[in-house]
Formats: C-alpha cells, structure tokens, sequence
C-alpha cells in the first residue's frame, strides 16, 4: 500500500499555497508515496475577505477534522499571526477533539512550514508554538535540521524556513517565495515522505 503523506494548510495570500505546492511534488517525488494537498476552512465570510484584497481561494479540496486519520503522515502549513499560527488553522486543529480521544494521529510524523511578513515575524516562534498541538496527539515532530545543507546558510539573499521547517516572507503581500525557497520546501517534503514511508514500513 502506498504510503500517504497529506500536505495540509491555511493560505490568504497565496504564499503557504505556493510553498505547499512545492513540498507536494517533494513528497511525490519519493517512490511510493502518495501526497495530497488539502485546505482547511476558512472562518472569515466572503465580505471581510474582500476588505483584506484576499484572493480567491484555490481549487484545493477542503478536509474536514476525521479525514486526518487516514493519513501515515503530515505537513501542516500557515501563515503567522503576531509570532504563531494563524486562527483559521488553530480552528481547525480545535476541532480533532475526537482524534484526540482516540489517539489516532499518535506516532504519525508532522512537519510545519510558514509564511511571515518580515524576517522577525515569527519565523521560528510560530513552529514553537505550533509544536503544542503535535505533543497533545501525540504526533512526532519531524524538523529538516541542516539537512537542506548549504541553502541553510545563505546570508546574500533573504531567505525564509529555518531547522523547524520551509519558509517564506510575504512582506506587504508583493514578495513571492524565491526559487531557493521554494527548493528548501520541495527538500521537505521530500524528506519527511521518506521518513514517513521508513515508519510505516517498520510498523
């Protein structure tokens, strides 16, 4: 059976999508494993939307709170809010009460990517804090570390992601992640699909 990796993510701008793009074909890319993209649901009405110049959703499906059970794996992306993630995903995550009775992500890997809006946004405090949800399920946080190797230490350009994850900066909403970001966000997801298919094939 192949192995399932679900990318799953909140974007309002488009950025964490484009990164989630990105880590999907990663994962694709490693010899049976099956990666799917998924949103979760937006809270904001349609009208409030507008007055924040969002963009029209993509055509991604939207997964509801059970459909992680059937998952071996997860990336979980957002963007930040003041230093953690944004409410439309803590929302979603509020409602795997029944997963979590049931432990049925226990001992699944999860990564995190994000998005700020400037180089001291959050780019680390949101994946910090993001962790507290992964503990109470259970889930086994899965970093990339160094082992993007030396895209990890450029210094010319401004780079998002960090050891916790891929990453981008939005700024005022114009900057779209750079080419060396979009290669740390495929690196994860092709190195979290490995480790997933390890795990699973030694349970």
């Amino acid at each position: 059976m192949a192995t399932k990796v679900y990318i799953v993510y909140y974007s309002m701008y488009g950025h964490v999508g484009r990164l989630a793009e990105e880590i999907k074909k990663g994962a694709s890319s490693v010899e049976g494993v099956d990666a799917t993209l998924w949103q979760v649901p937006e809270t904001l009405s349609e009208d409030v939307l507008g007055k924040m110049s969002a963009p029209p959703k993509s055509d991604v499906a939207i997964i509801s709170p059970n459909e992680l059970a059937d998952a071996d794996g997860f990336i979980f992306g957002f963007p930040t809010r003041f230093g953690m993630m944004a409410a439309q995903f803590k929302a979603f995550l509020d409602a795997t009460g029944g997963l979590w009775r049931t432990q049925q992500l226990a001992g699944k890997p999860a990564g995190i990517f994000y998005s700020t809006g400037s180089q001291g946004g959050g780019q680390e405090t949101t994946a910090l804090t993001a962790i507290t949800q992964l503990v109470h399920h259970g889930m086994i946080f899965v970093p990339i570390g160094y082992t993007f190797g030396a895209g990890m230490f450029e210094m010319e350009n401004i780079k998002g992601g960090s050891p916790y994850g891929a990453g981008t900066f939005a700024g005022d909403g114009s900057r779209q992640p750079t080419q060396l970001e979009l290669e740390q966000a495929f690196h994860q997801g092709k190195y979290i699909a490995t480790i997933t298919k390890k795990l699973k094939g030694a349970a």
